[in-house]
């Protein structure tokens, strides 16, 4: 495996910190773009009852509780309806060239009530990362270079709320502003 750049693992550990407040204990959980070796699911094991992961990069496996698939997020979900109780996508929404279908796909699969939990980073972020990234080399070029989008709340309540019918719309930015964190409710 490729070492990581340097910014790389910190960023991570900042939105794990963010997001794991809303995992219930117990849960079922989907994370949507799991990346190659599922560390958020790994870190959240001891705390839920099943979780699965997936992303292209990822190689299958299964740890007790802990199962990776490996997709291209284009296609279906291969889950069945209402199946988790939390769907997480940490930083992978602006790496998705048509968002909608796969908020669909993600609204599906969620029990009624369940939760979407994401964090995507904001319009202000990009001119940063793109010097971090290009100029300082401590943040990954490509996976920059592959950002199609930026959102701010307005982007982001639009996408979820107005066109997938998400509810409960909860959003604030952290890390300076660079970031969006939101959840939503089915």
């Amino acid at each position: 495996m490729a070492r990581e750049v340097l910014l790389e693992p910190l960023l991570r550990w900042f939105r794990f910190r963010k997001v794991m407040p809303h995992i219930p204990s117990g849960a079922r959980v989907l994370d949507v773009g799991c990346g190659r070796s599922a560390a958020f699911l790994r870190t959240i094991a001891p705390r839920i009852d099943y979780g699965v992961g997936v992303d292209f990069k990822v190689k299958e496996m299964q740890l007790e509780n802990i199962q990776t698939v490996q997709l291209k997020l284009a296609h279906k979900l291969p889950f069945a309806d209402a199946g988790f109780d939390v769907v997480t996508m940490l930083a992978v929404l602006e790496h998705i060239e048509h968002e909608k279908p796969i908020l669909q796909e993600i609204y599906r699969v969620l029990k009624p009530d369940g939760k979407l939990v994401l964090t995507v980073p904001s319009v202000w972020a990009q001119p940063v990362l793109e010097f971090l990234s290009y100029r300082l080399k401590i943040v990954d070029e490509a996976e920059i270079r592959d950002h199609k989008r930026y959102y701010n709340r307005t982007k982001l309540q639009q996408v979820l709320v107005k066109e997938t019918g998400f509810r409960n719309f909860k959003h604030h930015y952290f890390q300076l502003g660079m970031n969006n964190f939101c959840t939503v409710v089915k």
